[in-house]
């Protein structure tokens, strides 16, 4: 009987164990429901925060990329409007008398020549960013304006014509566009141009804009009033030179691209109206650092010849490209930077000046195939830019020579 009645003990002690557990367990679970249930009131708010910031972060990224995407990965411009807007106008012609180098008169009869010298890339300031110590505007304040252009002004002065593109403002605004680069200076340091016997300055870049609309009008001022010629976008000039009408006209193609043929039909068509003998056209198109131009440059080049030009001349890669003839007038895709401002210690300072005489007789041309190339280095210093471009002598002139004959056989390529 004992034996039994242990039995029952036994199995009543294990069911209230039991009971035990299962209300010990139920408390358990009710407490880590309980913790479960705060925890995530605390949490969910910083979850909801991190999704939010993340969703935030998604989106921000999306419309940067599309903005960058839409103005071609770089800065947000004010050329492209510029741009349109010349298109839309009808392009402005002005004839200005160019006297140079014109000590013995010219008879009628007689044939006349002219030596064109173009230069590339001339920012003549500096980005608010920059070191002052070893920017261009440092080396204006310490040397002046006659700094610059010492050990090229003599090749200068010996030209007709010498043209530039000028890349940057000369403005005292402190509207700066929303962009990487901005270059500006002092209306006076038009000087280092018109003191060095350049006499006219395309204005249709990515630069020419840099401080806003006032920022344009201002370096327009600043140059005309230094003498200095300048032209771009609907803006064309006719020069008059030795009794040779000369047309300039610069085509910014980095906005448009292949559009832009229907402003260079204009702009040509207006300076052959006006009288033009002889057409120079600038752009301001291509890819930075690449050696080669690329299918839009040549498409457009070809298509500014055929339509009356006579000489292409281009910038903005920063590098040289090569030369081409086509249809008896010279293009040069890129001729580098030159006095420049935009970098105190660039990779690449190979330059050139390209020149090209005409002449003519009668007002008719007889002779256009005499061209000189001189390379040049955009510094005078090995180690550093010190924005004073020298022409090269040697085996560095001999090197760049080659390269630029490199260049050029990869064009046709």
């Amino acid at each position: 009987m004992s034996g039994i009645k242990d039995a029952k003990r036994n199995r009543k002690r294990r069911r209230r164990n039991r009971r035990i557990r299962l209300v010990f367990y139920a408390i358990l679970l009710i407490c880590a429901a309980l913790v479960l249930i705060q925890g995530i009131r605390v949490v969910a708010p910083k979850i909801g925060n991190a999704v939010a910031t993340l969703a935030e972060s998604i989106k921000e990224a999306s419309e940067k990329k599309a903005e960058a995407k839409k103005d071609s990965g770089k800065d947000k411009d004010l050329q492209a409007e510029a741009d349109e807007k010349g298109e839309e106008a009808e392009p402005e012609v002005e004839v200005k008398p160019l006297v140079i180098n014109t000590d013995e008169p010219v008879f009628s009869g007689e044939p006349v020549s002219l030596t064109v010298s173009s230069m590339g890339d001339c920012t003549l300031g500096t980005d608010e960013g920059f070191a002052h110590s070893t920017s261009l505007n440092a080396y204006y304040e310490q040397h002046g304006p006659d700094y610059f252009f010492q050990h090229v002004r003599p090749i200068l002065e010996q030209d007709d014509l010498s043209i530039v593109n000028m890349e940057g403002t000369l403005t005292g605004s402190e509207n700066r566009q929303d962009k990487t680069y901005a270059f500006k200076a002092p209306a006076e340091y038009a000087s280092i141009l018109s003191g060095s016997s350049v006499e006219a300055a395309n204005l249709a870049n990515n630069h020419s804009y840099d401080y806003g609309e006032q920022s344009y009008t201002d370096t327009v001022q600043a140059l005309e009033n230094a003498g200095i010629i300048t032209f771009g976008y609907e803006h064309i000039k006719i020069l008059d030179i030795k009794g040779v009408k000369v047309g300039l006209t610069g085509i910014y193609e980095l906005a448009g691209h292949l559009d832009k043929k229907s402003q260079i039909q204009e702009n040509i068509k207006a300076l052959k109206a006006a009288g033009a003998q002889l057409i120079i056209i600038n752009f301001h198109w291509g890819i930075e650092k690449e050696y080669v131009p690329n299918d839009i440059q040549k498409e457009l080049a070809h298509y500014a010849v055929d339509q009356g030009a006579d000489l292409v001349i281009g910038h903005h890669p920063h590098v040289l490209q090569g030369i081409e003839k086509y249809n008896g007038a010279y293009i040069a895709y890129s001729l580098g930077n030159f006095c420049f401002g935009g970098n105190s210690n660039p990779s690449d300072t190979d330059s050139m000046i390209f020149q090209q005489t005409f002449t003519f007789q009668n007002g008719e041309r007889i002779m256009d195939d005499q061209i000189q190339i001189i390379p040049c280095s955009i510094t005078s210093s090995s180690d550093k830019n010190d924005y004073c471009p020298v022409p090269l002598e040697g085996e560095e002139k001999q090197r760049v020579l080659d390269k630029i004959n490199e260049y050029s056989q990869k064009i046709q390529s």
